[in-house]
């Protein structure tokens, strides 16, 4: 199937590491010119590199609104405007979960997310077609993590209003739900939750694996394969809706 994505451009936040990184290379390999977004400078150097076709880079911290408008100017600028937008940017969840970490969390996932949105929308608007996919995840249907089911749930919240107002205009806004997936950060994470679990780690994978529907960890690749799709015209059926895209939840239903 011909995506008909040859010739797009997109900025992708959260773009020098793990699913931001890898649909930054599934969009490339697409044909689309590509913008990475990020606060480290020198991963973004390397992500770029890795990506390659024409991949440029742009440092900012989508927690301050005068950042993101900065980037939305110079990228813009540099790529000649922007069809495609990817929200992948989030805190990390590090250290006890007080006022000040969750405070964070909400700005930069829930908050940047809706400043980039807000700063490429009209220009898709006036050309007449654009997309907006963000990365939220599975945290939104489970308990386990206030701050994890708060702020994925707010996504979803954020996506539907953005496609019922964008979408005269020819804008889809989609979300996309990861579960646990492999990224550079997988090793370590699953040496920690086997530490809490009284697993070794191959123990600690093999739990993970059999909680989903397909029987493993889904990859930062299929992940994005998902996202390429949502952001091509092909998917113009879907808007204001949630995929799920963690290999199954096993025993449950969702409707």
């Amino acid at each position: 199937m011909d995506l008909q994505l040859s010739g797009k451009r997109a900025v992708i936040t959260g773009g020098s590491r793990g699913i931001g990184l890898a649909v930054a290379r599934a969009l490339a390999a697409e044909g689309v010119r590509v913008a990475l977004v990020a606060r480290d400078g020198d991963a973004l150097a390397r992500a770029v590199t890795e990506v390659g076709a024409g991949a440029i880079a742009a440092v900012c911290d989508t927690g301050e609104d005068a950042a993101v408008s900065a980037m939305a100017t110079s990228v813009t600028a540099a790529l000649g405007g922007v069809d495609i937008l990817v929200n992948c940017a989030a805190q990390a969840n590090q250290g006890p979960m007080g006022d000040e970490l969750f405070d964070a969390q909400i700005n930069v996932k829930v908050k940047g997310a809706l400043r980039c949105a807000r700063a490429f929308a009209p220009q898709m608007a006036e050309r007449g077609w654009g997309r907006i996919v963000t990365i939220s995840g599975l945290a939104a249907r489970s308990t386990g993590s206030v701050v994890g089911s708060v702020r994925n749930v707010a996504l979803v919240a954020m996506t539907k209003n953005l496609a019922d107002e964008y979408g005269p205009a020819g804008i889809n806004v989609t979300v996309v739900h990861p579960g646990m997936t492999v990224t550079e950060r997988f090793p370590d994470t699953v040496a920690k939750m086997a530490a809490a679990a009284g697993l070794d780690a191959v123990g600690m994978e093999a739990r993970l694996a059999a909680a989903t529907s397909v029987g493993r960890v889904i990859d930062a690749s299929e992940v994005a394969d998902v996202v390429v799709f949502l952001a091509s015209p092909r998917s113009v059926a879907i808007s204001g809706d949630v995929i799920a895209a963690g290999g199954g939840a096993r025993g449950v239903i969702h409707y």
